[in-house]
C-alpha cells in the first residue's frame, strides 16, 4: 500500500525538493505552502505522515504540532518537524515524532520517514 506524505512548508524550493524524492521512492505526497490549510487537507487526504516546517510565514509549525497531537482524529499521525534553526531541535521532540534540519541529507529524511511508517 503506497503511504501519503503531507509536506507543510513555506519554501517551494524545499516543497518541492522533497516532493519529488518523495515521489521516486513511491511515495504519495501533497504539498501545502500555508498552515492556514493544514487541517482542512489532513482531514481530506488523510496522511500516513506529516513534514512540517517549524517557521511558516509567521505560525509556528510546533503550535500546530501541538494541536494535532492533542486531536484524537490526528494524534496517531506521525509528525515531524523540519527547520534550519537549530535551536528548535531540542524543544521540538517533545511535541513532534521527530526533527529533521534543513538543509538535509536525502538518505536521512528518508530513514526518518521509513522509522516513522514501520512504528
Amino acid at each position: 500500500m503506497i503511504k501519503k506524505i503531507l509536506v507543510v512548508d513555506d519554501d517551494a524550493g524545499i516543497r518541492d525538493a522533497i516532493e519529488t524524492v518523495l515521489t521516486e521512492y513511491d511515495y504519495e505526497v501533497q504539498t501545502l505552502a500555508r498552515a492556514e490549510e493544514v487541517f482542512k487537507t489532513i482531514k481530506a487526504y488523510q496522511p500516513d505522515l506529516i513534514l512540517l516546517d517549524i517557521m511558516l510565514g509567521g505560525l509556528d509549525g510546533t503550535v500546530i504540532c501541538s494541536a494535532l497531537k492533542a486531536m484524537p482524529e490526528t494524534s496517531h499521525i506521525p509528525v515531524i518537524l523540519i527547520s534550519a534553526h537549530y535551536q528548535f531541535a531540542s524543544s521540538s521532540y517533545d511535541k513532534a515524532d521527530g526533527f529533521i534540519p534543513k538543509p538535509f541529507d536525502i538518505s536521512y529524511l528518508l530513514e526518518k520517514i521509513e522509522t516513522q511508517l514501520a512504528a
